[in-house]
């Protein structure tokens, strides 16, 4: 990028908004995704929607690529800035515009936290579902352009599930508006799904309606002890067969169960193939009902135990080993993957099978952990990235288990979207005429090909 660039970028968002020393621009070559990065030119803090159409006007005309990023918490280097250009930092784009009672919506700019907005949304008994494990430091935007799941998407879906509008800005820089606080509407293509998801390759995210639904009043956990690894898969099965939707249903595999207690020493049995982790909620009578349920459904797919908490201290102490499998894996190495793999559920046992045999093939450490009620799962490798020889046999193993994941009728993604990560297998997945017409709405929208150009769909 011309030193003229620079310069007409700091006159539309000022000299402090532009950052270009090598300090800066390093701390903005990656994102949390190992193994990738790259530095770009500049890295620019809008603070409202028509900075941004006046940037993106500029790049298109100049063709320089433009990565917009939030909190950098991507797990698939989806906000890595590969071709250089410039990082467009929505962080100071971070105002909750207004929480809308009667229509039980929320607007708010992309760069405000998610935890946040559900802070201010407690006040009135509302929660807004989606809940990434970054949910303390993920931005709303990058939760929408990656379509951010998490724990409790089981119950209540995904982030796409709850965008019911956004202000967008297109790479010629013009600003365009798609939904709206209208529960109805079906007019048009979808063009706000279209946007959700999108990982920041057609457009620029500047306001964003979302979903609100009432806080449930009451919440009851347990844990289900399985020493044999289909049981557990047949307990998952059988609790939706129960015509219960747990508002969580997660599971994690010995490897990880064996990490987590040498890490927390939270009680988990070590001899354990698979452990439970169960969360009902809603109106109190129906979360004593539900919850009586599930234990009896645990105990006819022979549990071989099941704890329910009594309060909310037994409830927290319950998740504090679902809470601890990223951080007692990640420990272990210097090097932690995070895929997101994801298949029907009642292939979650072979799923969990095929990783474990894939680990002992290419003799690298892998922990399975995740949404057992949605398929979801997150098998996590361990390594060393600095270490050639293992990394080789890391990607191998990475290999196998998209390709297993695809084999047992499920995705390669269930919430951390594709990026880099995991583009060279989404042929695999969708074949080339639907890869083909992904690329021609990319082209459509973004015929310069300057957002966050090589990612989700690769090369147009």
């Amino acid at each position: 990028m011309q030193k003229q660039h620079i310069d007409a970028f700091k006159k539309i968002v000022g000299d402090e908004h532009v950052l270009t020393s090598v300090e800066d621009l390093h701390c903005y070559s990656y994102d949390a995704t190992p193994g990738f990065s790259h530095m770009p030119d500049a890295v620019i803090k809008p603070a409202t929607t028509e900075e941004i159409a006046k940037v993106l006007a500029l790049a298109n005309a100049e063709k320089i690529p433009v990565y917009t990023r939030g909190s950098g918490t991507n797990l698939s280097a989806g906000t890595v800035p590969t071709k250089g250009g410039i990082v467009l930092l929505m962080t100071r784009m971070n105002k909750l515009i207004e929480i809308d009672t009667e229509n039980l919506v929320a607007v708010a700019e992309p760069g405000l936290i998610v935890s946040d907005l559900n802070k201010a949304v407690e006040a009135y008994g509302l929660i807004y579902p989606p809940d990434p494990g970054t949910v303390t430091t993920a931005t709303l935007g990058g939760t929408v352009s990656e379509n951010a799941g998490g724990l409790r998407g089981l119950k209540y879906g995904v982030t796409k599930h709850y965008v019911m509008g956004l202000e967008i800005v297109l790479a010629s820089g013009q600003v365009m508006n798609v939904g709206g606080k209208n529960v109805k509407d079906v007019s048009g293509y979808d063009m706000t799904k279209l946007f959700t998801g999108a990982e920041g390759t057609l457009g620029v995210i500047t306001k964003i309606i979302v979903k609100l639904v009432p806080a449930p009043e009451a919440k009851k956990s347990m844990m289900a002890i399985f020493k044999n690894l289909d049981n557990a898969g047949n307990a998952i099965a059988a609790i939706i067969a129960a015509k219960i939707i747990p508002a969580t249903l997660e599971i994690m595999d010995n490897p990880t169960i064996r990490t987590v207690e040498d890490y927390a020493k939270v009680g988990l049995p070590i001899d354990a193939e698979a452990v439970l982790l169960i969360e009902v909620d809603g109106i109190p009578e129906v979360v004593e009902k539900e919850a009586a349920k599930v234990m009896e459904v645990l105990k006819i797919c022979k549990a071989d135990e099941v704890k329910m908490a009594k309060d909310a201290a037994e409830r927290d102490k319950l998740w504090a080993a679902r809470r601890a499998a990223l951080p007692a894996l990640a420990k272990l190495r210097p090097t932690t993957f995070v895929e997101d793999a994801t298949v029907p559920r009642n292939k979650v046992p072979d799923m969990i099978r095929a990783v474990n045999q894939i680990a002992a093939k290419y003799n690298v450490t892998i922990g399975t952990f995740g949404h057992a009620g949605d398929g979801n799962m997150h098998p996590t490798i361990v390594c060393d990235i600095r270490d050639k020889e293992e990394m080789d046999r890391v990607y191998k193993a990475m290999d196998e288990i998209f390709s297993t994941a695809i084999k047992l009728g499920g995705t390669l993604s269930g919430e951390h979207g594709i990026g880099l990560g995991k583009l060279k297998y989404m042929e695999d997945q969708f074949g080339p005429v639907a890869m083909e017409a992904m690329k021609s709405i990319k082209r459509a929208l973004d015929p310069n090909l300057i957002l966050n150009p090589g990612k989700l769909v690769g090369e147009c």
